[in-house]
């Protein structure tokens, strides 16, 4: 199943729009902080997580760590605290597969210095080799206060062994220990550098003043639009940064045209710790989204009944990206769903509930995306391929709303350099601004 439609031209203002959050996103920590300014610009009201809410706003969001929140009401309100009008969830989550720093980085050997670092989710290690790396992320003072982190400037550098030392590598293949291969070089010198102080100095205090921190490596290079017709995006992060800028799109759409909607409440959920199992106070097993929905519920009046009724009639879309069918490994996929870029975003489904896609959900999503005009496609793994999995069966576990998962098919996923089509992501933006305007 499918909808084929030809690529058309990709709206330039939404690729520029995507790439400069792309751009301006070098951590997950980053990612929230920019769809946090994109909703204030907008008019969206940040509330506290930490205060008891005696009423809330009708746009507005919850901004904790690299995690965030928001919503909109949609077509009306709650009808006097004994009916609530159902959620329409977008999930998405902030974090990739990447180099952490470790909390003592100072490390030296045979002449160089170097970083410790732990690896962060299931990153493809070689893609990480002989790239320019910055660093960025949050940094905690002993005065508590969050700084965020971003030093776009090549700092750092993972060398390859050179072939002349390694002479079988293109037969037998490159394996990488991601103790002994992956620790990065900064310098040169025999005894380690301080990093701490180097830190310090950029963020103007004293390196006595920092108590902690959360900062990542990303590879400096720009996000870019490729091939002779301009129909890829290649750059780091894709997954999931693209959901995150086109749920975040879509809200914003849908606040500004929320008197033409079905009476709902449009919500997004911008998820931190997905890539290593989202088990975390920020991560979408934990308890963020369902508090923001009690809470938004017990503000418009409504008892513990109401809420619950209105998680029954609630739905989630989950979206993160999809695996495209790969021209040197096409093998690799089931024959009858192979995702292609710039054919629309692929609806994924898994019986064994590594997805949470059901027809009831799959045929909401088709309906909202045909009446917006965007073409969609379906992805199921091969048999003896087990797939990954997405917060989608999360959500739909710990707060039973039926859900559904999609995304925009990509290749080279968990690399440091991701690559997609130009089109999909717009088209996701576009049809999931059609589910949170859905009137059926």
């Amino acid at each position: 199943m499918s909808s084929q439609q030809s690529p058309t031209s990709p709206v330039p203002a939404q690729l520029d729009d995507l790439r400069s959050f792309l751009d301006a996103s070098p951590s997950p920590w980053h990612a929230a902080a920019n769809a946090a300014g994109r909703l204030a610009s907008a008019g969206f009201r940040e509330l506290p997580a930490e205060q008891a809410w005696p009423g809330a706003p009708t746009s507005g969001f919850v901004h904790r760590g690299a995690s965030l929140v928001a919503w909109t009401h949609v077509g009306g309100s709650a009808d006097n605290g004994t009916r609530l009008p159902p959620l329409r969830v977008v999930g998405a989550h902030t974090d990739s597969p990447c180099l952490r720093l470790k909390p003592r980085p100072d490390t030296a050997a045979a002449g160089w210095q170097q970083l410790a670092v732990e690896v962060y989710g299931g990153v493809l290690l070689n893609s990480w080799l002989d790239r320019d790396l910055g660093i960025a992320g949050s940094v905690v003072l002993r005065d508590r206060s969050e700084h965020l982190v971003r030093i776009d400037g090549p700092v750092a550098r993972v060398p390859q062994l050179a072939i002349h030392l390694d002479r079988g590598v293109n037969d037998r293949g490159l394996v990488l220990d991601p103790q002994q291969h992956m620790t990065p070089v900064w310098g040169a010198g025999g005894a380690p550098a301080d990093f701490g102080a180097w830190l310090a100095a950029d963020l103007g205090v004293e390196p006595d003043d920092i108590a902690a921190w959360d900062l990542s490596l990303f590879d400096v290079t720009p996000s870019a639009i490729i091939g002779p017709a301009g129909d890829l995006l290649a750059s780091g992060r894709l997954d999931n940064q693209v959901s995150c800028w086109a749920a975040t799109t879509a809200l914003l759409a849908a606040h500004d045209a929320s008197a033409d909607a079905e009476p709902g409440i449009a919500v997004i959920a911008l998820f931190d710790h997905e890539e290593v199992g989202s088990e975390s106070a920020t991560g979408a097993a934990g308890p963020l989204l369902e508090h923001v929905a009690e809470r938004l519920a017990l503000a418009a009046g409504a008892d513990r009944r109401a809420f619950l009724a209105q998680l029954a009639s609630s739905t989630c879309v989950s979206a993160d990206n999809a695996h495209s069918v790969h021209p040197n490994y096409a093998d690799r996929h089931e024959p009858g769903h192979r995702p292609l870029v710039n054919r629309g975003p692929a609806i994924k489904l898994n019986h064994n509930q590594r997805y949470a896609t059901s027809p009831k959900t799959s045929a909401l999503l088709q309906a909202c995306f045909d009446a917006a005009g965007v073409p969609w496609q379906v992805f199921v793994s091969r048999n003896n391929m087990p797939c990954g999995s997405t917060i989608g069966p999360i959500t739909a576990t710990r707060l039973g709303i039926d859900t559904v998962d999609v995304g925009v098919p990509q290749l080279s996923m968990h690399s440091a350099r991701e690559l997609c089509g130009t089109h999909d992501p717009c088209w996701l933006a576009t049809g999931l601004a059609a589910y949170f305007a859905d009137r059926r």
